[in-house]
């Protein structure tokens, strides 16, 4: 039986209209069947049965108390988590959450060409990616830098674009373990043609993988 995912797209905030094209990219992952939802109640149900759960550009408040108790315990046991750029704008109200992920979203600048620095090649989410990864997207700043609490992947280069706001430690894509379960989040994935970028979507789906446990 192949391993299962859980994605979550609810929002209650800012939307983002690539949704449905960051969906299908994770539908065409190889050797995964993926569950996709918005129904805050599929999180109030058991979680044993998913190697990961996604939160794939989710926004604001999206579970009951249920849900919360829920997917903490989930990862506390050894379950996977993977956070999708408005992951990181998603239940500013739930202090466990914001330790989970690692850090919270604060701003970004227009939507435009940057650089990303792979920081750590020996993660299936980078290994795959150049020293200087260039890409477009927003560039998300934080309200402040998760570096000590995470395993930094990759950082943004502010002198590549424009309105960068957390100076030359901007880490953008991290690792981290939380109980028995593995945590990943990337803050890029704004766009729909991300999802059509073959760079962004090894590093999407090394890193997803590697919270399931699908690789090491």
């Amino acid at each position: 039986m192949a391993p299962r995912l859980l994605v979550h797209t609810r929002t209650t905030g800012y939307r983002h209209d690539s949704i449905p094209d960051a969906v299908s990219a994770v539908r065409e992952f190889t050797d995964v069947d993926v569950d996709a939802t918005e129904d805050p109640a599929a999180l109030e149900q058991p979680l044993d049965g998913y190697a990961a759960v996604v939160f794939l550009s989710t926004s604001g408040e999206i579970l009951t108390p249920a849900g919360r108790a829920r997917l903490a315990a989930y990862v506390e046991a050894g379950g996977g988590f993977a956070g999708v750029h408005a992951a990181a704008c998603t239940e500013y109200d739930w202090p466990y959450y914001g330790g989970l992920l690692g850090a919270r979203f604060d701003r970004h600048p227009e939507y435009q060409p940057g650089r990303a620095l792979v920081e750590d090649h020996d993660h299936p989410a980078t290994r795959h990616l150049p020293a200087a990864w260039d890409f477009t997207d927003e560039w998300y700043d934080f309200r402040d830098n998760p570096r000590g609490r995470v395993r930094v992947l990759l950082r943004a280069d502010e002198t590549s674009y424009d309105g960068g706001g957390m100076g030359d430690d901007h880490p953008l894509a991290w690792c981290r373990e939380q109980g028995a379960g593995r945590v990943f989040y990337t803050a890029l994935g704004h766009a729909r043609e991300a999802y059509r970028d073959s760079g962004f979507l090894a590093h999407l789906h090394g890193g997803v993988a590697w919270a399931a446990r699908l690789v090491q």
